[in-house]
């Protein structure tokens, strides 16, 4: 895999830039000197490395810091010895921002993955063998869906059109006017406005559901059950209709070819080629694991953040870091079976991801559940079958499927059975092609990658005012208070999800703030 797209080192080896910086960082403890960083990336996660290219684009010596042995948090792709040449993609397995996210974009990744997109983005099977299909194609979507065809071309159509936008829209800093407003206002207001309809219509409790049939209704809702919120609520529509739109255009729901590690060595290739190194197996717990450097920047949850440079930071915001809230669960079921799932509808395996939770109404009732602390007796699971698109995902007639369903915040109960559960009941017979099962129940998902509390996929608790006000209601979300230190993980904004930008935003803000400079990729 090659990294051409990002420039050279704008330094020789052993060289350092001399830009005088704009403030001196705040950080107690020994000066940097010479052969010192200058800066230091804790977490080697999708956003820690896009952080760490970042400031290495500018010219900067940066090392990354990873507890892990490898790369990736939580887009990492492991064997978990559940069958000999089967790999499992750890937390992400399906990829939309991949290939929508500016910064990635502006590396070229998009372009240098081998991104496979399926037939369908998504499915979403009900019982009696129906099912609603997001196909790539929106009108084949529209013309499968019947009575609510009209509506999901309504709603989506203009959307897709104009993705870019909805994308600038929603993955913003949520601090500075998006780019497509100050080039086109007239465009980006009209652009606002529909998905701003689009999220009242299928988010407000008080407003009917725009789409009436069983399987529009709960093909739009298994989308925002991704934000793991009570449902219906406005940002986990806004979730679904970013999803949505994503589905219908550019790459759709892609998965990457050899798996999610592929984009976290493309990142990690990036660095090192810019003169960057990532150190795995070296934990950060305490103020004396950094080496001395003018900038940190943490792509960890906020608690460790206060752990570490609590003393140095104003009471009230370590106090806030050190008691961030975090949300609802996923439990992960990793499996390995001996052939494709019998999926009862016959056009469900042409998705690369499923939602199982069956009626828009049981859905709602199942996320309730577990917003109160309750297991839901049919927990909304999510699925994705690789092999039906990556054949070298298979071996020996064998493929991993990748599960999670959702729980309550912390809990320790094996997720298999409701997992396996869920799946038979719209493939019947599935139970019987499993070979192997893995569970990681959510309280133990902090074991491997740290920053998923409790099983808390989304980096903090989905609502759309914390949104905006994640990971605390200051003008800057990614200074956590030191100077020169930021926070840089998707308890960010733009909040959850494999796209790199809350490292960029926060790596933009190190350059200008400690550096003196700008980064040349525009926002």
């Amino acid at each position: 895999m090659t990294s051409d797209a990002a420039p050279p080192p704008r330094h020789s080896a052993g060289r350092r830039p001399t830009a005088r910086p704009v403030r001196r960082t705040g950080v107690p403890g020994r000066a940097p000197g010479p052969a010192d960083p200058d800066a230091v990336v804790v977490g080697a996660g999708p956003n820690g490395l896009a952080a760490a290219v970042t400031l290495a684009r500018a010219g900067l010596d940066v090392v990354v810091l990873e507890a892990q042995d490898t790369v990736g948090g939580g887009s990492r792709t492991l064997d978990l010895g559940l069958a000999d040449g089967i790999r499992h993609d750890i937390c992400s397995a399906v990829h939309p921002m991949a290939w929508a996210s500016p910064f990635f974009r502006s590396l070229g990744l998009h372009e240098r993955l081998d991104l496979l997109t399926p037939e369908a983005s998504f499915a979403h099977p009900l019982d009696g063998g129906r099912a609603g299909i997001a196909y790539r194609d929106l009108d084949r979507t529209a013309e499968r869906l019947g009575a609510d065809g009209a509506t999901w071309r309504r709603l989506f159509g203009p959307l897709v059109e104009r993705w870019q936008d909805v994308v600038a829209l929603a993955l913003g800093d949520h601090r500075s006017v998006p780019d497509g407003v100050t080039r086109d206002p007239l465009r980006a207001a009209l652009t606002a406005a529909r998905f701003g309809l689009g999220v009242l219509r299928n988010g407000a409790p008080v407003v009917p559901s725009a789409l009436r049939t069983e399987e529009g209704a709960a093909l739009l809702t298994g989308v925002a059950g991704h934000a793991i919120t009570p449902l219906p609520s406005t940002a986990a529509a806004g979730t679904a209709v970013l999803l949505t739109t994503l589905a219908h255009a550019g790459h759709g729901w892609p998965v990457v070819r050899g798996g999610s590690q592929a984009i976290a060595d493309a990142l990690h290739a990036d660095l090192v080629r810019l003169g960057g190194r990532v150190v795995t197996g070296r934990p950060v717990a305490r103020r004396a694991d950094l080496p001395p450097a003018r900038a940190y920047l943490f792509d960890t949850a906020p608690r460790l953040v206060a752990q570490v440079m609590g003393d140095a930071m104003p009471p009230g915001l370590a106090r806030a870091y050190a008691g961030y809230r975090y949300g609802n669960a996923a439990a992960k079921v990793d499996l390995v079976v001996d052939g494709p799932i019998p999926w009862a509808h016959p056009e469900v395996h042409r998705a690369g991801t499923v939602h199982l939770g069956g009626t828009r109404d049981q859905v709602v009732a199942a996320e309730r559940a577990v917003a109160r602390g309750r297991h839901a007796e049919h927990p909304l699971t999510l699925l994705s079958d690789p092999a039906a698109l990556d054949a070298g995902r298979a071996s020996g007639g064998r493929r991993p499927v990748w599960a999670y369903a959702h729980v309550p915040a912390g809990s320790d109960v094996d997720p298999t059975e409701a997992v396996l559960g869920q799946v038979e009941r719209f493939a019947p017979g599935f139970r019987d092609t499993v070979v192997a099962a893995h569970a990681i129940p959510a309280a133990r998902l902090a074991e491997h990658d740290a920053n998923l509390v409790g099983g808390d996929i989304s980096g903090g608790a989905i609502s759309l005012l914390r949104m905006f006000t994640r990971p605390t209601p200051r003008w800057d979300p990614f200074d956590a208070g030191v100077p020169g230190v930021y926070l840089c993980s998707a308890s960010t904004p733009p909040g959850p999800g494999v796209h790199g930008l809350s490292g960029w935003y926060a790596a933009r803000r190190a350059l200008r703030d400690v550096f003196g400079r700008a980064d040349r990729v525009a926002a």
